[in-house]
């Protein structure tokens, strides 16, 4: 008994072995449990975002699994809270360890964040163990006395229709400021979910802010003078969370700032957009920018409805009373007569309909925010709310600070809840709140708001690059929420949109900038898109909001793996120039490419190549009867002497050969070309879009670039 309960639990890092590719769920358990004595059970086995497990262990034990080959490290779980933003951990960044350690948590590098503002003085802007700015910064703070300090460098307005000083009044821009680069912040919560160390993907990288919209209006002239100043500022990282419809990116200020970042050696991450699930409705789609879609994490705050028959339906609700009687109260859907008003439950609609004291269903949709739909019912004096999903949203559910007691649940959930009150004359239903439920284990999915694919500006670029976190994501907000916060600074909310992944992948570029600071934006891209992850924590494939698996227009490389885009093998890089041949067989033309490269260009005295030529590390094909073939260069960013085989992922009913079959280097920063064609096979496909990789497997690592193929 007393050996029992010295054990702690340990979460163990291992290597997998050099001499094989494991890949199958089962294969990585198996590895797993070699570490451990045979009567040992894992109490979380990771498959994708950590390579290792969770175990129960004595001292002794973890002593004996140190002298295993493969074995990294162990450390007790209790050093390393929850992260309320949950992320890191979710993304297997650890304090102490690994990628997080060996990039200095992004130490010395600088992110700019063009959005509404910051709140100065909020915890997670402390500069605590922060070192002063690099000598390269030029930038100024616009904020009264002593605001900025060694974390928040630099803060100045650019919404030139409200001069002063550069404060956030909406909260989008300190939550993405914090969730890039914010600084360890304890005990964050908000309504006391969530609970544990807030913090941002780089939290010893610097922050300077650009304000660049007001009351949610971005004016695209303000935001090309802040990327203009931020470039000459010093940034090397630039996150916006904005964005407007597709356009020709000579007539996007966006993709222009964002080429003229690049050329000065400054990645931009750019939102996809808030437009899903529906196709080509990115925004954000130029090359050059890593387009970020949204993905849900691990973690729910999960809030049940329980019907009178005793069905359940989990949702989620940040908003989760202590006080909510356990009684079934009187279940009424107002839109069962078919008023869509109603059934939405739009501003004013419920005055003249009885659900006081009812637990109300409403729709979600309509353009009405969803905490103003239960407002309307708490309003109309209903009790509490479950909100159900239209059809097209499928199963994605957020966690909202809803200003009642309710839930959020799917549509399917929702058709069941109608159902169930139409057959009873005496429908009935309460919601148990449940809280903080971590480890699910179908996350990552593609949230159903997340901008799809394919681009409409350049569909020979396959877009979005990446999904990252956007989902129920807990970081700084200007104000309280909620009034049970003992240290009323410490002020957090949680809110979703590709705007929330945005800036994850902003602080993690940040990240990869500080271990390689000689890696260009184009390196950086590559190392994040190539080495993604696509499978969820379950082993099965990534999948969208109606549960099915994700397609490349969802996903675009995969879900974002910062460890192993630390260490990526081989990389496609573009240097500014590169991008040229690209826009001229764009049919752009000279004055227009001026526009974006800032320089003369003559297309006329230019070999302009197709989108799919461009060096990108993914594919992206509209194929007819002709057989096409295009090359890629990459380069060896790992061992000096390394060798890549080729494996290719079928893609249905067309042919994908590939030349040379083997990549062997025997020098670091070696280039190699390979060439891949492209023609339709005879097997007969009832699809337009079909979907494969190709990847160059060494014993260490695999990268892995995705195809989508459109039938012409």
């Amino acid at each position: 008994m007393a050996q029992e309960t010295s054990l702690e639990t340990y979460i163990v890092h291992v290597n997998f072995p050099e001499n094989q590719v494991i890949t199958h769920t089962e294969d990585i358990r198996t590895w797993y449990h070699s570490f451990l004595p045979e009567t040992k059970a894992m109490v979380h086995s990771y498959h994708n975002v950590v390579a290792g497990f969770a175990a129960k262990l004595s001292p002794a034990e973890v002593q004996e699994m140190q002298k295993k080959d493969g074995f990294v490290s162990a450390r007790p779980e209790k050093r390393f809270a929850l992260h309320t933003t949950h992320t890191p951990n979710f993304l297997g960044l650890y304090q102490n360890l690994g990628f997080w350690a060996g990039s200095n948590y992004g130490k010395g590098v600088i992110v700019g964040i063009l959005d509404t503002g910051i709140t100065p003085g909020h915890p997670s802007f402390d500069d605590q163990d922060m070192p002063p700015p690099p000598a390269k910064w030029k930038g100024k703070c616009e904020l009264n006395g002593t605001a900025c300090n060694n974390k928040l460098i630099g803060a100045r307005n650019f919404v030139s229709d409200f001069p002063g000083p550069p404060i956030d009044e909406e909260g989008h821009g300190t939550h993405t400021a914090s969730t890039a680069a914010g600084y360890f912040v304890k005990n964050a919560n908000v309504f006391g979910n969530a609970n544990g160390t807030a913090v941002g993907m780089a939290p010893l990288a610097h922050l300077a802010i650009y304000k660049v919209c007001s009351l949610e209006d971005c004016a695209e002239s303000d935001i090309l003078a802040a990327m203009d100043a931020a470039v000459a500022d010093g940034v090397d990282v630039l996150s916006l969370s904005l964005g407007g419809g597709s356009a020709d990116f000579f007539a996007d200020g966006i993709a222009i700032g964002a080429f003229g970042a690049m050329q000065n050696g400054v990645i931009v991450s750019c939102s996809a957009g808030n437009s899903g699930p529906f196709n080509t409705t990115l925004s954000n789609e130029a090359p050059w920018i890593l387009t970020v879609g949204a993905s849900t994490i691990d973690r729910n705050i999960r809030a049940t409805a329980l019907l009178g028959d005793k069905e359940e339906f989990d949702g989620e609700s940040l908003f989760q009373p202590n006080d909510f009687p356990s009684i079934f109260l009187p279940l009424v859907y107002p839109g069962s007569n078919g008023n869509e008003t109603l059934a939405l439950c739009t501003p004013g609609s419920l005055s003249h309909t009885d659900v006081k004291g009812k637990v109300v269903v409403c729709e979600k949709g309509g353009g009405i925010p969803r905490i103003a739909k239960g407002q309307e019912v708490k309003d109309a004096g209903g009790f509490a709310m479950i909100l159900i999903n239209q059809e097209v949203d499928g199963y994605s559910t957020i966690a909202d600070p809803h200003v009642l007691p309710a839930t959020h649940v799917s549509h399917a959930a929702g058709e069941k809840i109608k159902a169930y009150i139409n057959s009873t004359s005496t429908p009935s239903a309460t919601i148990v709140f449940k809280g903080t439920i971590i480890g699910v284990k179908n996350a990552p999915t593609v949230t159903s708001f997340s901008s799809r694919g394919p681009s409409f500006a350049s569909p020979g670029i396959l877009k979005p690059d990446i999904v990252g976190p956007g989902v129920s994501i807990l970081a700084a907000w200007p104000v309280s929420v909620d009034n049970n916060t003992d240290e009323k600074s410490a002020t957090f909310n949680v809110i979703s949109g590709t705007s929330m992944s945005c800036p994850h992948l902003g602080g993690i570029s940040a990240l990869l900038k500080s271990a390689h600071p000689d890696w260009s934006p184009a390196a950086i891209k590559s190392a994040i898109m190539t080495s993604a992850t696509q499978s969820s924590l379950a082993g099965g494939p990534i999948l969208d909001e109606r549960n099915l698996p994700a397609d490349l227009f969802a996903t675009g490389s995969g879900h974002v793996n910062p460890s192993k885009a630390n260490d990526p093998g081989l990389i496609f890089d573009l240097q500014p120039d590169d991008y040229i041949p690209y826009l001229c067989g764009l049919g752009y033309t000279d004055n227009q490419i001026l526009t974006i490269v800032q320089h003369p260009v003559k297309c006329s005295n230019i070999s302009s190549i197709p989108e799919a030529q461009l060096n990108y590390p993914s594919f992206s094909i509209q194929l007819g009867a002709n057989t096409q073939t295009y090359s890629r260069t990459v380069t060896n960013v790992g061992e000096s002497n390394s060798t890549y085989n080729l494996d290719i992922e079928i893609t249905p009913g067309v042919n994908v050969v590939v030349e040379p079959l083997k990549l062997s280097f025997t020098e670091v920063n070696q280039k190699m070309t390979y060439q891949i064609s492209f023609s339709k096979s005879t097997t007969s496909v009832d699809a337009s879009f079909v979907q494969g990789a190709v990847s160059w497997v060494s014993n260490k690592r695999v990268v892995r670039s995705p195809i989508a193929v459109k039938f012409v």
